[in-house]
């Protein structure tokens, strides 16, 4: 299966309301926030699902280590 890739408009898409799940891009990579508890209905600390998060990643408590625990679900093109 070839990997999937979202545009700026396909990944707003993903915005984890009205049960749609929640996706976010981070250098380049899409990621699927629906296993992590706080970005159950779409925002977590001010941020929403459905956007390119690269430039905020490093701004969060927990940096990128995070990375390592997400689902990566396909690429971002912008």
């Amino acid at each position: 299966m070839a990997e999937q890739t979202f545009t700026k408009e396909q990944l707003a898409q993903y915005d984890g309301k009205d049960g749609r799940k929640p996706y976010v891009a981070i250098d380049g990579i899409v990621y699927d926030m629906s296993n992590i508890g706080p970005w159950q209905g779409g925002e977590h600390h001010g941020h929403v699902a459905g956007r390119d998060l690269s430039a905020e990643i490093d701004s969060a408590p927990h940096k990128r280590i995070v990375i390592a625990h997400l689902t990566a679900v396909g690429k971002y093109i912008g």
